[in-house]
């Protein structure tokens, strides 16, 4: 079944900056916006932000100011650049689709701790 591989996670201190990958088949890539969530202990999934095929974006408001996405066609990949890392942003880390049509991968651990 397609899914997608999230990958690029990992302990770092607050202030710092990770940039997480999102590998897709090709045929997904090209023809689906793909979304970032995450999901805190605890807590229910969360989405983070998007991008279209046409490279359009949206990042949720209260993370626009350190989130980053972007995708590269070549590698059929999305990225979702985080800086300024702080503990609340500890969470496993997800891609799917816009809407979330496929099987929901292993994700990705980050966590935020001195």
């Amino acid at each position: 079944q397609v899914q997608l591989v999230e990958s690029g996670g990992g302990l770092v201190q607050p202030g710092g900056s990770l940039r997480l990958s999102c590998a897709a088949p090709g045929d997904v890539f090209s023809r689906n916006t793909i979304s970032w969530y995450r999901q805190a202990p605890g807590k229910q999934r969360e989405w983070v932000a998007l991008i279209g095929t046409s490279g359009l974006t949206n990042v949720a408001s209260s993370m626009r100011a350190r989130f980053t996405i972007s995708r590269d066609e070549a590698r059929n990949t999305v990225y979702l650049q985080i800086n300024g890392l702080r503990p609340e942003d500890t969470a496993a880390y997800y891609c799917n689709t816009e809407p979330a049509s496929l099987p929901w991968g292993q994700g990705t651990q980050v966590t935020v701790s001195s």
